[in-house]
């Protein structure tokens, strides 16, 4: 299925989604356009990140395996080609755990304590468990996940910035105390920020899962078309007569990455003088949102139809990212002084 080991020389790109739900239009904007631009221009490996889905999941992960078929088919209907990159999951390449491991040993703890996301997200979902030595760790295991491939480059989002920090400081640090033994150092891999680093939620927050705040990638379009009708808007429009400010609502976020200019000068003389209702300046967005599912859904549905093409993509992505995995590997426990069996 890969042709990706008889391409030309290239850099290597690394990046992974964590499967904790249905993929949604800020992946799609933060994310798999900038992969789908990135697929033909460099070695890709991307893979779902379902190990990942268990820091947060780990007391409810029965829809994981779900969430991970339904992301390939996301990953699809967005354009990836598994001719040009290499998909993967990443609990099917067990090397990443070993890696993991052998990091976590030489990585700080004060490292880990100051990773933003960390504080952040224990901030926002108080409702779960997230005391956990995975739960820190779990950009250790992030670093595993990239450093295994030695890329070049990273695609992430503006928010995603300090993890590789911490990936190009684990390979810094790994570097430095096996520099005598090493035959081939660990990159300092770059960030390749996304042309849309934040997709702006239901609510005026980043869009995310974990803010219940999303339109997910494939979603039917009644259900699309609802949710942006009812999005709140801005507070100072009670009535319709009532003029407001295009930069005080969430809506006019969603103008500036789905209208034209044209359109956008329409909304601001429109809201400011109160010359269009909310109602009105949310079609627009809704017009333009569908459009572009509509595209996705298409793609997707030619590969939904047979499940066995998924998993013979996944198996052959599994075995190209193996082979680069255990190559890896087999370095670092040397360098460690790991016996082999």
């Amino acid at each position: 299925m890969n042709d990706i080991n008889n391409s030309p020389k290239r850099h290597r790109v690394v990046s992974g989604i964590r499967t904790t739900g249905l993929l949604h239009l800020g992946n799609y904007h933060g994310v798999l356009k900038n992969w789908v631009e990135l697929q033909s221009k460099y070695e890709c490996y991307f893979f779902a990140a379902d190990w990942h889905a268990l820091t947060t999941e780990y007391e409810h992960p029965e829809k994981i395996h779900y969430y991970t078929k339904e992301m390939m088919l996301d990953w699809l209907g967005a354009g990836l080609d598994p001719k040009q990159c290499v998909f993967f999951v990443q609990s099917h390449i067990p090397e990443h755990a070993e890696l993991h491991l052998l990091f976590s040993f030489l990585t700080p703890l004060s490292w880990l304590e100051r990773v933003p996301t960390y504080k952040e997200l224990r901030g926002k979902l108080k409702e779960k468990h997230l005391a956990t030595y995975g739960f820190l760790g779990y950009p250790v295991l992030q670093s595993a996940d990239i450093l295994m491939y030695k890329p070049a480059f990273v695609p992430v989002g503006e928010d995603q910035v300090s993890h590789v920090e911490l990936t190009r400081e684990i390979a810094r640090h790994f570097n430095h105390l096996y520099q005598t033994r090493l035959k081939s150092p660990f990159p300092e891999p770059e960030v390749l920020l996304t042309k849309t680093p934040k997709m702006p939620g239901l609510d005026g927050q980043k869009m995310s899962k974990s803010y219940q705040n999303t339109i997910a990638l494939r979603e039917d379009p009644q259900s699309v078309e609802h949710k942006i009708k009812v999005m709140p808007t801005d507070p100072a429009r009670v009535r319709r007569t009532d003029p407001g400010e295009p930069e005080k609502c969430p809506v006019w976020n969603f103008h500036k990455i789905y209208s034209s200019k044209d359109v956008q000068e329409w909304v601001q003389t429109g809201c400011r003088s109160a010359g269009i209702g909310c109602l009105e300046c949310k079609k627009p967005v809704i017009t333009a949102i569908l459009a572009e599912q509509e595209k996705i859904r298409e793609r997707a549905a030619l590969y939904e139809k047979d499940p066995d093409l998924i998993n013979d993509i996944i198996r052959s992505g599994a075995t190209v990212a193996q082979q680069k995995a255990r190559e890896t590997l087999a370095e670092v426990r040397e360098v460690m002084g790991i016996l082999k069996s």
